[in-house]
């Protein structure tokens, strides 16, 4: 992670920065109120309402883009402290089993589905493996190995994180409703099938602290699998048409994301030498302050006009690819873990 800047970076990442800041400070207070919403949720609603509203200028996209990455890969990391190996041993074989045939039915149909509706191989790929692994990371680590251009990744990305909103604000009440107090099952709906990290932790929220932390241990599964996915995915491309793809072996240190190494570290060492109380407090107070300052600013970037404008084809494919992956997750759960 880089973490060198100087005083103009400073300058411009300010405004941002403290706007995010501003609405997660707002989303605790709210959550005294509301607590079964909590202020996770109510930061990424209200960051919705307000950058799509109030605060569009330009100079908050740099403050909000370092908001929304870097704070949110710390809180995964110190997420760490919370966890230990013996706790995702007790997960078991079984759900190691139902992430690769939920990961693999999942990015299959996505992928023929995009090609059935209209787009090409390119975005199709992308919506695949943005869905069946981890949202705009995987994207962006998929994009360069299949020759993507910007302007597909940015479409995919865009459809990509508003379905996962609307997945994030719905599947929680669909677990509570099918598996009434049963842990695994609703983190393995939730871990198992929103894209993002920040989603994951925003929907797990809706259920409860250990909700979050077992669904974070299926989504790090998820994101474990990226540099397979990309791998299959630039030689899908490069054998079938027949084109030069840029290398990939160079690369294969940069597509598992720094963070998830962070956590399995932090794990690593929780699980070999428990961290004293106050750290292991310390440590979640952080990552949860982190976790809203986040999820605030993935809600100020979202731009629902750009995404409306793109018309109702991507609709289609966002909708179907969500409601695929939900009915498949909730087979396999049914299968394997329930």
């Amino acid at each position: 992670m880089e973490v060198k800047m100087n005083k103009n970076q400073i300058k411009n990442l300010t405004p941002g920065l403290l706007l995010s800041l501003g609405v997660a400070v707002l989303s605790k207070i709210l959550a005294i109120f509301i607590p079964k919403l909590g202020a996770t949720t109510i930061a990424i609603l209200l960051g919705i309402i307000l950058g799509n509203t109030i605060f569009r200028q330009k100079e908050l996209d740099a403050g909000t883009k370092f908001s929304e990455s870097k704070l949110l890969e710390v809180s995964v990391v110190l997420l760490g402290a919370t966890v230990s190996f013996q706790t995702i041993a007790q997960m078991g074989p079984k759900a190691l089993i139902y992430i690769l045939l939920l990961m693999a039915s999942t990015i299959s149909f996505i992928a023929w589905l995009g090609r059935k509706i209209g787009f090409n191989k390119q975005m199709s790929l992308m919506m695949a493996g943005g869905c069946g692994v981890c949202g705009s990371s995987a994207i962006a680590s998929i994009a360069p190995t299949i020759n993507a251009d910007d302007e597909e990744k940015g479409q995919v990305i865009t459809l990509v994180n508003l379905l996962g909103t609307v997945m994030m604000l719905t599947l929680p009440f669909l677990a509570k409703l099918l598996f009434p107090d049963q842990i695994m099952a609703q983190s393995a709906l939730l871990g198992g099938t929103l894209q993002s990290v920040g989603q994951v932790v925003a929907g797990a929220s809706f259920l409860g602290e250990s909700v979050i932390q077992m669904s974070m241990l299926f989504k790090i599964m998820r994101i474990i699998m990226l540099t397979v996915v990309v791998l299959v995915m630039g030689r899908l491309v490069k054998n079938e048409n027949n084109v030069e793809t840029q290398s990939i072996n160079g690369n294969k240190k940069k597509l598992i994301p720094w963070y998830v190494l962070g956590f399995l570290l932090v794990c690593t060492l929780n699980s070999l030498l428990p961290l004293p109380e106050f750290l292991a407090s310390s440590a979640k107070f952080i990552s949860g302050w982190f976790e809203t300052i986040a999820l605030a600013a993935i809600g100020l970037r979202l731009d629902l006009q750009k995404f409306i404008k793109e018309g109702p084809k991507f609709l289609i494919y966002g909708l179907t690819s969500g409601a695929f992956q939900t009915v498949m997750s909730l087979i396999l759960i049914y299968l394997l873990i329930k």
